[in-house]
């Protein structure tokens, strides 16, 4: 009964914190004020507050512009997590913007949608991203394409990284800085979750939703690690699959790290 009531208690208070900061968001986006930019921040600090996770974070956000952040995918919690550490702005698949409230949040944030089946598409969804980058925003890319089972790193399609070409041009040094970020999930009320209790926070794509965000709700208590690698320099010269084998190199290291305890 006290969980029930918690979790409801928990759900109205975020409807209510959305319908607070919903009409100044709709007027920054329709203004384009860099202000759309920093209240989402905001909203996911008080989610992750209200939902019980306990955001760590080691290392800094890069300082230079264009910034790329790639990072490994475990669940939907993910996208709360690095919207509560910096401004960001995500890429996800299209059909998320047709998904019931997730969807009309994924809006709010100028979510940048691909679809990933449209081929011929790439090269004009991977401007767009870098046409976000080079106007300062932070854009967060997760190459694994899905999430995981919080245990380890899937492989990293290079593919992705199109992006960061795309952003060079207008980048006044000549250099995207792409910055490698690992989120492990790694407590539940203070204890190791362990591998075969990381199910309580990861998310693979064949887990239903609602029971899923119940289970979290019903937790309300999970320590989340986040690592940020120092930024590598990104140019004209600069190979897209070293790159990407530099960049999972440096995830799956931290990822492992934290899920061993050190």
């Amino acid at each position: 009964m006290v969980n029930r009531l918690r979790i409801a208690l928990v759900l109205l208070t975020l409807v209510l914190v959305t319908a607070l900061l919903l009409p100044a968001q709709l007027i920054f986006l329709w203004c384009d004020w860099p202000a759309r930019r920093r209240l989402p921040r905001l909203w996911h600090r008080i989610a992750c507050r209200l939902l019980g996770l306990k955001v760590h974070v080691h290392g800094r956000v890069e300082t230079e512009r264009p910034l790329m952040l790639v990072s490994n995918h475990v669940s939907w919690k993910d996208i709360l997590v690095l919207g509560a550490i910096a401004d960001v702005v995500f890429v996800a698949k299209a059909e998320v913007r047709d998904w019931p409230v997730f969807g009309v949040l994924a809006r709010l944030q100028s979510t940048i949608f691909v679809a990933r089946e449209e081929k011929r598409r790439a090269g004009e969804q991977a401007n767009e991203i870098g046409r976000r980058m080079a106007a300062g925003e932070i854009v967060v890319l997760f190459p694994e394409g899905t999430t995981s089972d919080g245990n380890r790193l899937l492989e990293i399609k290079s593919a992705l990284f199109g992006a960061a070409t795309s952003a060079l041009p207008a980048s006044p040094t000549g250099i995207v800085h792409i910055q490698p970020v690992s989120i492990a999930y790694t407590r539940v009320h203070g204890m190791p979750m362990g591998r075969y209790h990381r199910p309580i926070a990861a998310w693979p794509g064949d887990v239903e939703l609602v029971p899923h965000l119940l289970g979290v709700l019903r937790e309300g208590a999970i320590d989340v690690e986040v690592d940020l690698a120092p930024a590598l320099p990104y140019d004209a010269k600069s190979n897209r699959k070293t790159t990407s084998r530099m960049v999972e190199g440096a995830i799956r290291a931290m990822l492992t790290a934290r899920l061993r305890g050190r």
